[in-house]
């Protein structure tokens, strides 16, 4: 109730700063529809405020309109897509009452000389324009969306890097009483702030607008099929409908099911040109042997037939390549080199078997065993130093060496 009381006394700029701030987290996040209602009721009071007093008029233009008050034209905007998100059973009324405040603040700004010429022509028009004109229509829009943003961006830029040099000069050399307005002079750039952001909510208004006349028509027609064919009759069409959709689509995967079975891969290369180029189908697979000679280069002649004199081998050798020819094909390499993979893994197998079933038949030593095994391994050792004397095999390191 304090809370109500205190938000009553607030002045206009308080108001619609705290409504503003409530329209960038419905943007930004999830909507919570009570923060949604309180963003409304911020809007509207604010609203009530403007008419009240006769912030704009008619006969001005926006550039009669003071710097404190031109932010102001956005109420109607922010009201417009607060109202859209708030959630109801019949959502006809709340479409309207969006179209109503994106109306009013295109109104507004088409007094003050805010829209652009192409919109205002194509607000003439009306639904006359064909489609060419609609699409220039958007693309112009979206450029000058574009632009509105970027502008902000490097107003917003120009801020920090203006508030970094004043922090800094304040650091360094002290200001004297009366200079702070001087240094903080920045209403031309905030002028210039507020009419780029009035220029962005123009093309998001418009594209608004034109989202909503398209729900309400939607809306509005299966409303009208309803009251029509009554809501048992419009459910019943509805079923059948999506019945008949999912039975398509399974009759359609049943078909298309032969065909997605996975076939056998085709590993010859010559086969599988053989087959892009139309010469073999891939049913031939099967009957197709990976049995490829090499090239053979030499005379028509003496092509696949024996050589039986001096002057036909001569005689094969001429146009032969300058390079090394393959002796087999890459199939045959490759069966080959899993022949030898599959030889040496059987033999590692082979010794592993055989070592294993040696340590088992040789089983663990007796403590004899052990002890007549430890002597025999200190003799061979005293055997060997005695025949190796301790720096035998270093004499050059000695005095005398």
């Amino acid at each position: 109730m304090v809370e109500g009381k205190m938000e009553e006394e607030l002045p206009l700029p308080a108001l619609f700063e705290q409504a503003r701030q409530i329209h960038s987290n419905a943007s930004e996040s999830s909507v919570d529809q009570d923060n949604v209602k309180k963003g409304i009721e911020l809007l509207r009071r604010c609203d009530g405020m403007v008419s009240k007093l006769g912030l704009f008029s008619s006969n001005e233009t926006k550039d009669d309109v003071s710097t404190s008050n031109i932010k102001y034209l956005l109420v109607p905007f922010y009201l417009a897509e607060l109202t859209e998100k708030v959630s109801q059973d019949d959502r006809i009324p709340v479409i309207k009452a969006s179209q109503d405040h994106l109306k009013e603040f295109m109104s507004i700004c088409e007094a003050l000389e805010l829209v652009p010429e192409d919109e205002l022509e194509a607000i003439r028009q009306g639904a006359s324009d064909t489609f060419a004109t609609r699409r220039a229509k958007k693309i112009a829009r979206f450029k000058r969306q574009k632009a509105a943003e970027a502008k902000l961006q490097e107003i917003k830029e120009r801020k920090e890097r203006r508030g970094r040099s004043l922090r800094a000069a304040a650091l360094s050399t002290p200001v004297d009483v009366g200079d702070e307005d001087a240094l903080e002079d920045d209403g031309e750039e905030e002028r210039e702030a507020w009419l780029s952001t009035i220029s962005l909510a123009l093309c998001k208004a418009f594209d608004l607008l034109e989202m909503l006349k398209k729900e309400e028509e939607m809306l509005l027609a299966v409303k009208e099929r309803q009251s029509k064919d009554g809501e048992e009759e419009f459910a019943r069409e509805v079923l059948d409908e999506r019945t008949k959709k999912v039975e398509t689509w399974h009759r359609s995967a049943a078909a298309r099911a032969p065909l997605s079975k996975p076939v056998e891969p085709i590993t010859c290369a010559t086969f599988a040109q053989d087959v892009i180029e139309g010469r073999a189908s891939v049913s031939q697979a099967g009957d197709h042997k990976h049995h490829h000679q090499p090239l053979i280069f030499g005379p028509a002649s003496l092509i696949n037939r024996p050589i039986t004199s001096e002057r036909e081998r001569i005689a094969a050798q001429v146009f032969q390549p300058g390079y090394r020819l393959p002796t087999m094909s890459i199939e045959e390499a490759g069966l080959r080199e899993m022949e030898i993979m599959n030889k040496w893994q059987e033999r590692n197998a082979e010794l592993m078997k055989e070592a294993t079933s040696s340590w088992h038949r040789d089983g663990p030593r007796t403590a004899e065993e052990e002890e007549d095994f430890e002597e025999a391994k200190a003799r061979a050792w005293d055997d060997w130093k005695d025949d190796n004397p301790r720096g035998a095999g270093n004499k050059k390191l000695t005095p005398c060496g």
